[in-house]
Order: structure tokens, then sequence, then C-alpha cells
């Protein structure tokens, strides 16, 4: 079966079931690169990152008038073939690798087709809508033998490195308490009158796994703040930057590869304050007012002999001497993903893990949703790991996974 077959007259396509040889770079390869996804965060890299190393050789969007906006954006736009759906990008261009900069509620199908396709992904955080997707995901990457790098490039920033590893090595003492911000919920869609689908829009693909509703531009361009599309928005929503803070919490208390064993809301509600209680004795309360403050996107990490505050990019200390030797800030701005953007491009060549690899990505993200979870029902949670299910709350597990819309179910990986 050939490239275009697996894709010829499929407006949905979720089995996909042609997956392509990997690509296999050499040292001096250059990497050839597609995005998926032209929207704010896509425009934001394209404008201010460095991508130098790469060949920027398509785009694809299901509004396309974005993907000429976008390459207004950068040098070689001009250039780029332009697509208004990714699968006949994934079809037509000979791709390494693409990124995946897409609402919420779209990424993984679009990621798990890029793997199958033999590509590795970078896709941006939140990684999933839930948590079955991270674990569909997860296999995707392992059964098809790709990377991929999760969009949470404190991961990257060596100071944040640093200061992960002092608290996560007991530099001071014993954990026993982490205050990070409150993070906003989602909130639920009520149904408005429909308006006009604005021109070039495919409205179809754009609503993905969810209900196809009549087209509201609060939808369109709010997606981020409702239940259905994100887990509480973009900006100060629980998987939106909470999604880097929550993070930060995970490799900082070493528990990348697990997660927390009870969640507990003080009230039922999508902002109530929330504790995270983990196996080795912290405390993780999301209780810090929301200042907006970029550098909120971490965590205060409160031990038996002193305190350190991971911010974005930078740390403090008490005692203050655990700022020697540290790496230097990394500024907020322009070329602040660099770290992180040739980590993946790194490991593109090597084929190791990169530093915010699928399984973190999926494991962090999990957290966000059972804060989610836990707010919705109104109680207490307790959390297996291993086994990825709730513990006696079979009401709670329902809300793992959800409904997909004929033709975008997630594929089977064999």
């Amino acid at each position: 079966m050939n490239r275009r077959d697996f894709l010829k007259n499929s407006a949905a396509a979720a089995a996909f079931p042609y997956v392509a040889a990997p690509s296999v770079l050499g040292a001096n390869g250059r990497i050839q690169v597609g995005f998926v996804g032209l929207g704010g965060r896509a425009r934001w890299l394209l404008s201010h990152e460095d991508f130098s190393e790469v060949h920027i050789r398509a785009v694809a969007d299901c509004w396309l008038p974005r993907c000429t906006e976008a390459a207004r954006l950068h040098p070689s736009g001009e250039k780029w073939a332009k697509y208004g759906d990714y699968r006949r990008m994934l079809d037509h261009e000979k791709l390494d690798a693409v990124f995946v900069e897409t609402t919420t509620h779209a990424r993984v199908l679009i990621a798990i087709h890029a793997l199958q396709a033999g590509l590795d992904v970078y896709a941006e955080k939140p990684l999933t809508l839930t948590v079955e997707e991270g674990r569909a995901l997860a296999g995707a990457v392992r059964r098809y033998g790709r990377v991929l790098q999760t969009g949470t490039q404190q991961r990257s920033m060596p100071i944040n490195i640093h200061a992960s590893e002092l608290v996560a090595g007991g530099k001071i003492g014993r954990i026993e308490k982490v205050i990070a911000c409150n993070f906003l919920g989602p909130q639920k869609w009520t149904p408005k009158p429909a308006e006009p689908v604005p021109e070039g829009l495919d409205w179809d693909q754009w609503c993905n796994q969810t209900e196809l509703r009549p087209y509201h531009s609060q939808l369109h361009r709010g997606w981020m703040r409702w239940w259905d599309y994100d887990g509480g928005g973009q900006s100060w929503g629980v998987s939106g930057w909470g999604a880097h803070a929550l993070d930060q919490v995970q490799a900082a208390l070493g528990t990348s590869l697990s997660g927390p064993l009870e969640i507990v809301p003080d009230a039922p509600g999508p902002n109530s304050p929330v504790s995270l209680v983990y196996g080795n004795g912290a405390v993780v309360r999301l209780e810090q007012e929301i200042i907006k403050d970029h550098q909120q996107l971490g965590a205060i990490f409160i031990g038996t002999r002193g305190r350190i505050q991971i911010l974005r990019g930078d740390f403090t200390a008490d005692p203050p001497e655990l700022r020697r030797n540290a790496p230097d800030v990394t500024k907020e701005g322009p070329g602040e993903n660099g770290f992180h953007l040739r980590n993946f491009f790194a490991c593109m060549r090597t084929r190791k893990k990169p530093n915010a690899d699928v399984e973190i990505g999926h494991r962090s993200n999990t957290v966000c949703h059972l804060v989610n979870i836990a707010r919705e029902l109104g109680r207490g949670l307790r959390w297996d790991p291993n086994a990825e299910k709730c513990t006696g709350d079979e009401e709670a597990n329902r809300l793992l996974s959800r409904p997909r819309r004929k033709g975008y179910e997630l594929p089977k990986i064999a």
C-alpha cells in the first residue's frame, strides 16, 4: 500500500491502517519538518525560535487561511506547501517530523497518525484531553519506535533541571509541602445560536472527536475555556499553564513516571483548592493566588532542611548557598524554547528519549485530568498510578475517557 492510498478519499481516516517505514536520519541530514495547526502558539514559535537546523517543508490547518498568514512570519514561508487537511500533508510530503500545535481535543489523533506515517512528533501541551488518550499515545510511540517531545520546555532549561535535581536529591531534606497556583478549571458549554462558518474553515475537521455542534466563535476562538475541548484554558487553566507547573512538580518530586496517590478537593467546583498526596509523604497544595506572572509556572518546595521555589527559568533557595554553581537564568521570551527544540532534534538523530518523553508528558497531564475530575465530582480520589485507575470509584474511572465521534476514533495499536 502506498502513502496516497491510505488516505485517499477519507475525510476521517481514523483507523489509518497504513504504517510507513520509519525515517532514518544521518548525522548531517537536514530534518524535514511540517506543522499541523497554525494558531497563536505555532506562530509564536515560527516568529521567535531558531529553526535553522531544520527545513520547514509544509504546513496544515483546517482553517486554510491561517497557513498563508503563518507563512508571512517566516523567511522560507513562501515556499511552504499548504494544506487544509493534515492527512494530505502526511500523504504527499516527505517529512521526518511534525509539530502538532492544534487544539487539545484534536492533538492525540493527529499525533498518532503522524507516528503511523513514520514521523517523529513535537506535541504541544497539554498533551492530551483524557487519560485514555495519553496511554494510547504512549503505546503508539513505543509501537512505532518514534520520538515524541512534549512541549513542556522547562524540562530542558538547565537551571530548571538543576533546581529539580536539588529537590529530588534531598538538598532541602524530606519534602513536606509543595505550594502551586490554584489553576482554574474548565467551564461547561451551553448552546448558543449558530453563527456563519468562516470562509476556509473545515468545521467538521475542527470539531474532531467532539460533538459536531453549530459553529460559534466562542467555541472556535475560545476553545480552551470549555470542558469538551481542554482542561481549563490556554493560560491560567489546570491543563493550560497549570500543565507546566504540575510537570515541574512531578520532575522535582522524582515522580515523572508515576503520580499522586490521592487527589482531594477542598470543595466541589471547578476552581476549588486541591491537595495532591504523594507516596513519599509530600502534599502538593493548589492554593496560591494567581497573579498572572509567568514565573508562577513552577512551585514552592518546603523541606525539613530548607525551601526552594522553582520558577520558569530560575529558582530561589533557602539556604541561599544552594544557588551556588547554578546554571545561567533562562530569560523569558524569544529563544526560551531553544534548549527544548535542540533536545528534540538531537534525539531524532540519536533515537534517545527526549527530556519530555511521551510517558513523562502523559503522566504530568494525568495529574491535570485528575484535578479536574476530583473537582467535578466534588470528592477525593484514590489513584493507582500503576493501574492508572481510581480505586473503588467507577464514576471517576468513566471520566478517564470520553465517547469519540464516529470517524474520529483512536486507532487500535497492535
